[in-house]
């Protein structure tokens, strides 16, 4: 699965009528804030629902969560 963030990338380098390598450059760099809310966003439900984990294992657990639903690591 990919974010919108990937899909749009994707798609703008598919296509050289819309490519722009400037919108391009900030898309890329705007997905490392992308993937900082998700792995947050993620922590934070994690946390909710957990009485005796500590943030920095809710933390892994979500990088690990983003890392297998995303595929970044390809």
């Amino acid at each position: 699965m990919k974010t919108a963030m990937q899909e749009l990338i994707d798609y703008i380098e598919m296509n050289p009528i819309v490519f722009n390598k400037e919108l391009l450059l900030k898309l890329k760099e705007l997905t490392f804030k992308e993937k900082e809310q998700i792995i947050e966003a993620h922590t934070n439900a994690y946390l909710i629902g957990e009485d005796d984990i500590s943030v920095d294992d809710a933390n892994e657990a979500s990088i690990k969560y983003y890392n297998q639903t995303y595929n970044q690591n390809k």
